[in-house]
Order: structure tokens, then C-alpha cells, then sequence
């Protein structure tokens, strides 16, 4: 949804956008980039499809959008959960 909104807020030919998410647990010592280095993380792995005429510039900036949208910050945000039974 981001994608889309920037794109049209720039008026790039986007006429759609496709995200395809997957999920796994891997182990942390699989993960050189991870700051964690025991047990296990959870790995999503985005793929981002946009169907439109745009030069590679475009699709880098659409990218970084991607990156810094809110849902990819919470992910990527330290999250506390607390749940409540009413």
C-alpha cells in the first residue's frame, strides 16, 4: 500500500503492486548479518513485485519506501506484547 501511494503521489506508471511473504525459523547461527547468536529467529522474506514501466532508479527509491513503511518498521522495532483477558 505504501508503494502504491508514493508512486501515485510522484505520478509513476505503477499499475500494480504484488508483495509475497514467507516465514521460517532458522537458527541463529545461520545468520551472519543477525545481531542475535544463539537459538532461533524468525525469518521473513519479502518479495515485492511491481508491474509498471519504471527505470531502475524508480525501483530503488520504490525499495527504500518498502523499507521504511510502518508495517516494515514494526517488524523490525523491538515489540512488547501485553496481553489482557477481559
Amino acid at each position: 500500500m505504501t508503494i502504491a501511494l508514493y508512486a501515485r503521489r510522484k505520478g509513476w506508471p505503477v499499475s500494480g503492486v504484488t508483495v509475497r511473504l514467507r516465514h521460517s525459523r532458522i537458527h541463529a547461527d545461520d545468520c551472519a548479518e543477525c545481531e542475535t547468536a544463539q537459538g532461533m529467529l524468525d525469518r521473513i522474506e519479502s518479495e515485492i513485485t511491481v508491474a509498471g514501466e519504471l527505470t531502475e532508479q524508480q525501483r530503488a527509491r520504490l525499495l527504500e519506501i518498502a523499507n521504511k513503511c510502518p508495517v516494515h518498521r514494526t517488524l523490525t522495532s523491538e515489540i512488547n506484547i501485553r496481553t489482557t483477558l477481559t
